[in-house]
């Protein structure tokens, strides 16, 4: 085996790039061994200059880059170098657009089941591939394999659910004041429409963007971030593999300043879908804004897992730890604020301590580990300063609160899961978004309170309540002034057929997901259709 692939390469720098699309699969191929013989030869590939270079995916081709800057794709887990990722500059975004343009009508006018057909295919591909998917997933991203398994089992549900509506994409008819008229209204594409994506989910968020946007009509630009390119990487050889037409799919990589800013500044682009930071969510609606453009956010959250007395411990126990501390807490959805009546406060504290003792931290492709990595140095830097701030503001720190270094976390990003209490609704700690693994106990005396409390922030993603009373959790849902609320469960598990985003600062009104995806990459078409043979004037012509 280690002679072929020797030779591969060989063939593969005689051969410069006229095969580009075949060396990048051997680059790709040599961060999946798993046989320790192998050790040497995958350094040499990784390290050398066969590193594989991931290029920019615009008009059905693997641009060509002699001349391109690169950055490292860094595994959180230990440091590994996995790739190289472009870095590409405004004159790349515009030769995407221009092709996206080009591609755009024509894709239009192909009847809606038959867009429809690329996503069951797509969907096909990735069901095969789910395993690989979720590997280098976990790779590129740090989450444990299970949830990375999960996070592309998302993307495929959305591929076959958004092929649905390729046979829907319902309109409205309705009765027209006058005689002998016709009115209806139906969606229409709109165009160009540029994605922006974040690398906490690097292929769930994705197709929640770019599938409605596929079946719709649209063609798309689409910029992922550059700690997670390898898996736009994977989903541009499956849009290739399906068969979308040229100039559907664009992928372009880069940073947000260079590659971002161009996206969302294009004339062409007619609509910006963006997932982040509610900091730079605003600057895109400002300049979506400036150039009258259609602009879809979904941004920060800080969100709470409310448990009241009759509620059952164990139970929110479990929510809390999965809410908490998956994807070791960054998750725009994940629990950092614990709301419990003082009645159970010192019950549930102990429950949740003895539970967090048990989580197993490591890389996450140990099958055992339950939470892994960090992405970042810069994003374990921000979690731990904000130990401090805790402490400083009277806080009291019951566990963690540690950057965890030496032997297996050796080179890794790793956070120790942390658990504040006596935490007051004002303070940094319960009311800034930490992202990472780290909880605040606050401490509540009544239904009304906990209410008041979850809703004392700038964001409004998602909200939990535990309690027996169904009075409660009715009023709850009603209440409580997040986009999602979970009634006995953690604040994270959102499923594709329903809307995704939240209110406030965390979101502008638009939705990603479900049928409620659509309305971003369509606009209504108002149609009436006159058959009298004679002028008819509305409001005027009629004697209702």
């Amino acid at each position: 085996m280690l002679k072929c692939i020797i030779s591969a390469l060989k063939l593969c720098n005689l051969e410069n790039n006229k095969n580009r699309h075949f060396r990048n699969f051997l680059g790709f191929s040599s961060y999946l061994w798993n046989n320790e013989n192998e050790s040497v030869l995958k350094s040499r590939v990784m390290k050398g200059a066969m590193m594989m270079k991931l290029t920019n995916f615009v008009n059905g081709q693997w641009q060509q880059a002699e001349q391109a800057k690169f950055r490292p794709v860094l595994n959180p887990a230990n440091g590994e170098e996995l790739a190289q990722v472009r870095m590409s500059t405004a004159e790349d975004v515009d030769l995407a657009v221009q092709a996206a343009l080009k591609a755009q009508k024509k894709w239009a006018n192909v009847p809606a089941p038959k867009r429809a057909a690329y996503l069951y295919e797509i969907g096909r591909l990735m069901k095969e591939r789910k395993e690989q998917l979720a590997q280098v997933l976990t790779k590129e991203m740090g989450k444990v394999i299970e949830e990375g398994r999960g996070e592309v089992q998302e993307g495929i549900d959305m591929a076959y659910y958004m092929a649905g509506e390729g046979r829907r994409l319902f309109g409205e008819t309705t009765p027209s004041e006058l005689a002998d008229k016709f009115a209806m209204s139906i969606r229409s594409p709109i165009g160009v429409v540029g994605l922006i994506t974040p690398w906490n989910f690097p292929v769930a968020i994705a197709t929640w963007k770019s599938f409605p946007a596929i079946v719709a009509g649209n063609t798309f630009v689409w910029k992922p971030a550059t700690e997670t390119p390898m898996m736009a990487y994977e989903m541009a050889k499956i849009f290739e593999e399906a068969g979308l037409p040229e100039g559907v799919a664009n992928i372009v990589f880069g940073s947000g300043q260079e590659v971002g800013t161009a996206l969302i500044e294009h004339q062409g682009v007619r609509v910006i879908s963006f997932t982040g930071s509610t900091e730079t969510g605003r600057k895109v609606a400002e300049a979506g804004g400036r150039n009258l453009k259609k602009v879809s956010l979904e941004m920060g959250g800080k969100n709470a897992v409310i448990v009241m007395e009759d509620a059952d411990l164990d139970l929110a126990v479990e929510g809390i730890l999965w809410s908490a501390f998956g994807t070791a807490g960054q998750r725009c959805t994940a629990c950092s604020r614990v709301i419990v009546h003082a009645g159970v406060k010192e019950e549930l504290q102990k429950r949740l301590l003895s539970k967090m003792e048990a989580l197993t931290i490591g890389d996450g492709m140990d099958e055992s580990v339950k939470v892994g990595p960090v992405i970042n140095r810069q994003a374990l830097e921000k979690i731990h300063s904000y130990i401090e701030v805790g402490r400083q503001e009277g806080a009291t720190l019951l566990v963690g609160g540690e950057i965890l270094t030496g032997g297996i976390y050796y080179k890794g990003n790793y956070y120790a899961p942390t658990l504040f209490t006596d935490v007051k609704p004002d303070m940094r700690i319960a009311q800034e978004e930490i992202f990472g693994p780290v909880v605040s106990i606050i401490e509540v005396s009544s239904f009304e309170e906990a209410i008041d409390v979850n809703n004392g922030v700038i964001y409004g993603l998602s909200s939990s309540i535990y309690t027996a009373d169904v009075n409660r959790a009715f009023k709850a849902q009603r209440d409580l002034d997040t986009g999602i609320v979970y009634i006995n469960a953690g604040t994270t598990g959102a499923e594709i057929h329903l809307p995704f985003g939240g209110t406030k600062g965390t979101g502008n009104g638009h939705r990603d997901s479900g049928v409620a995806a659509l309305d971003v990459f369509t606009e209504w078409k108002s149609v009436y259709i006159d058959y009298s043979g004679k002028l008819q004037r509305a409001q005027i012509d009629n004697d209702i």
